[in-house]
């Protein structure tokens, strides 16, 4: 088969959305599939299966590259599409050169599969400039390139309840149903989609890593922390305000006898330094931005991982790395344990920095917890592999291609059992 998978975000830049569609595109060509990968650049691709797209000058809203026009950005794709025979587009964002996917592969009749893989709502309300009119004019535009039809987003759950907020679900939906299959990472995510009123098939497939990753990991050896030991703590996301990185260091800052370190850059990283700067000496260390192969190492050195994000992320790849890396988990959002083995993670009592400080010493403090949330973890590990999952990413991108009649609901194909 042969797939193009269109993003708005990809290699070199960091990111889960980047990480997946690596790994995607890694497994489908070791089993022989032809893939290539659309995305606006930070520089010119050398590798002829990576495309880049018509890109903005001056603008890189949270340092990403910006695909402009979409106009531009359609017309590379129907012309590359078709030279290269594409069978599906896979979509795997819902900016600009998401939109012009969908309007390429429209005007050439090649069956379109998205993957829903966050709370566009609470990234944009965090990350653009003055979003109250930023997200205006974002809907306005995404309107524009695919039709937000009969979406109608009602004020009666706790993410719909702002007129922002449900501006970005009726963009978020509408793209969905524009689809012809769906496919979301997480349980807890395609149920709120499905709830807010998509339409499309949707199928619940875990996010994977590629053989690459797990050789890089290698075989782990369960975590153990000897007596007098710091215990070793990290974080590793984008340093964005929808992260909360600035949960964890102020947890950080309330608990002895452990040593930290972050991984990644973002436009919190200014604040979060000065946090930083008044901590004791040598507590906790920002590493920035570093490649996955210096996460990965950073993940066999630690003891245990820490996710602070809360209602916003979806499946992050962060913590399949952190299982298959046999490192014990601790999250601050419930909705991320589905991810997880059950005795392979500890979700705290409050999810301000005050739990997190709270399950950090209990860790610290329990030798014996730390080795049993890790051999958990490394039992877990052949439930992260992408070719555990690849089966059911071909079967959808085969529904895609030969769609089937549907009741409309959507709960129809919401199939396959999240990891957990």
């Amino acid at each position: 088969m042969r797939i193009a998978m269109v993003t708005d975000y990809y290699l070199p830049t960091l990111g889960g959305v980047q990480t997946v569609i690596k790994a995607h595109k890694e497994a489908l060509e070791h089993a022989g599939h032809e893939v290539t990968v659309f995305s606006p650049l930070t520089s010119p691709s050398s590798d002829p299966t990576v495309v880049g797209l018509p890109t903005a000058r001056g603008f890189a809203p949270d340092g990403y590259p910006f695909t402009w026009t979409p106009s531009a950005a359609a017309a590379t794709l129907r012309t590359e599409l078709r030279v290269r025979g594409i069978e599906v587009v896979h979509v795997h964002s819902e900016m600009f050169a998401a939109l012009a996917g969908f309007r390429a592969a429209k005007d050439l009749g090649i069956p379109i599969v998205q993957t829903m893989h966050g709370r566009v709502d609470v990234y944009t309300r965090s990350v653009l400039p003055v979003p109250a009119v930023t997200t205006v004019l974002l809907a306005a535009l995404h309107r524009r390139q695919l039709s937000h039809g009969e979406v109608r987003i009602g004020a009666d759950t706790p993410y719909t309840r702002t007129r922002m907020a449900r501006r970005i679900w009726r963009l978020m939906v509408s793209q969905a149903n524009h689809a012809d299959q769906v496919i979301v990472p997480s349980g807890h995510f395609a149920a709120k989609l499905l709830a807010q009123g998509v339409t499309t098939p949707v199928t619940v497939i875990s996010n994977g890593l590629e053989d690459s990753v797990l050789d890089a990991v290698g075989d782990p050896m369960p975590r153990s922390v000897t007596p007098g030991e710091a215990l070793r703590v990290m974080w590793c996301g984008r340093v964005s305000p929808e992260k909360r990185p600035d949960v964890f260091v102020d947890a950080v800052a309330e608990v002895s006898g452990i040593v930290a370190g972050m991984f990644g850059d973002g436009i919190a990283r200014a604040a979060i330094a000065k946090r930083v700067d008044a901590l004791p000496r040598e507590r906790l260390t920002v590493h920035g931005a570093v490649p996955q192969s210096a996460v990965l190492q950073a993940m066999r050195d630690a003891h245990v991982l820490v996710s602070s994000s809360l209602d916003f992320d979806n499946q992050p790849m962060v913590l399949l790395e952190a299982i298959a890396s046999g490192l014990p988990v601790v999250v601050t959002d419930p909705d991320l344990a589905e991810t997880l083995p059950e005795y392979g993670c500890i979700v705290t009592d409050t999810p301000d920095a005050a739990g997190v400080a709270s399950a950090l010493s209990q860790l610290r403090d329990s030798p014996a917890r730390i080795r049993e949330m890790s051999a958990a973890a490394i039992a877990h590990r052949p439930l992260v592999t992408q070719n555990t999952h690849l089966e059911a990413l071909l079967a959808v991108y085969e529904a895609a291609a030969r769609p089937g009649p549907s009741d409309g609901s959507g709960v129809d194909r919401l199939a396959g059992e999240p990891i957990g």
